[in-house]
């Protein structure tokens, strides 16, 4: 197991994503982020189910930066209740796990 973790959250739109992607980057709180496209999400809000198209960013980033970077997703996130969950890294690329530890704050 790695210190090293991939952060979830998704946007409304391709343009939102990328503010926030180019922010948490910026401020050291995500090595990498990557949007994907094409989300559709199902989910339960005032009181009925929801049907929205959205994009998904994975974000690099280490266990000791995940709580800062939770931080300013909330701050900088459009949605009341953004979706922000963290999966651990069992393994990877030595190089690439040195990477993001080298373009974290």
């Amino acid at each position: 197991m790695t210190n090293k973790r991939i952060a979830l959250t998704t946007c409304g739109g391709a343009d939102a994503a990328a503010e926030l992607a180019r922010a948490l980057v910026e401020r050291r709180l995500a090595a990498c982020v990557n949007i994907i496209p094409g989300v559709r999400s199902f989910y339960w809000w005032d009181d009925a189910v929801q049907d929205d198209a959205e994009v998904l960013l994975l974000m690099k980033t280490d266990a000791e930066t995940a709580p800062a970077l939770e931080a300013a997703v909330r701050e900088l996130h459009a949605y009341d209740t953004p979706e922000f969950v963290v999966l651990p890294v069992e393994s990877g690329s030595a190089a690439y796990l040195e990477w993001i530890a080298a373009n974290l704050g």
